[in-house]
């Protein structure tokens, strides 16, 4: 049976915050940038997301995962909350024991928009 997950709002969709060169980030904004790309800066974690990624759907669960990257489940398990925490991925839908997430594609592009100079400037919190 299929369990869907709520979706937790700890990060903004897409980016944290203007282009890096448009002005000098204010230190929400830098901290929050550094949140995700700290959850990046790490191998596992990039597999992880080039994992999903490469899948059709752009999820993966944590049985599937666990394997491919011959890591425990826990391990696996710890990398995806990372990821979740910085926006980077959700988890999507759980099934029996195992989690599916997904990716955000709205938060990469953000980020991606913030290095490269071509994100609209943040929306101010509601």
């Amino acid at each position: 049976m299929t369990k869907l997950l709520p979706v937790l709002e700890s990060a903004p969709a897409g980016a944290c915050c203007a282009p890096l060169a448009s002005a000098p980030l204010s230190v929400e904004d830098a901290k929050a940038l550094a949140t995700q790309l700290k959850a990046l800066a790490d191998p596992a974690r990039l597999r992880l997301l080039s994992l999903m990624l490469a899948n059709q759907d752009m999820e993966g669960c944590t049985c599937d995962l666990t394997d491919a990257l011959g890591l425990s489940q826990p391990t696996v398990s710890h990398h995806l909350k990372k990821l979740t925490e910085a926006g980077i991925v959700y988890a999507d839908r759980k099934q029996g024991p195992w989690t599916y997430y997904r990716v955000s594609v709205e938060a990469l592009a953000g980020l991606a928009g913030v290095i490269s100079g071509t994100a609209a400037p943040a929306a101010a919190p509601a």
